[in-house]
């Protein structure tokens, strides 16, 4: 699944601050690899470089 700019999502990343918490899609940036690369904003920070496979959607 996709994501766009100001999707609701959720993060698992066990290694990240935010794990588990609820944030909003701010950049979509495609690798080199043709992948999508995420920044995810959070109430207390962001995260940068988020793969697709760290997300799930919160709608």
């Amino acid at each position: 699944m996709s994501f766009e700019e100001d999707d609701r999502v959720i993060l698992h990343d066990k290694h990240s601050e935010f794990d588990g918490e609820e944030g909003t899609i701010a950049q979509v940036v495609e690798t080199m690899f043709g992948d999508p690369n995420y920044t995810v904003s959070f109430e207390d920070g962001q995260e940068q470089g988020v793969p697709e496979d760290s997300l799930e959607s919160a709608e």
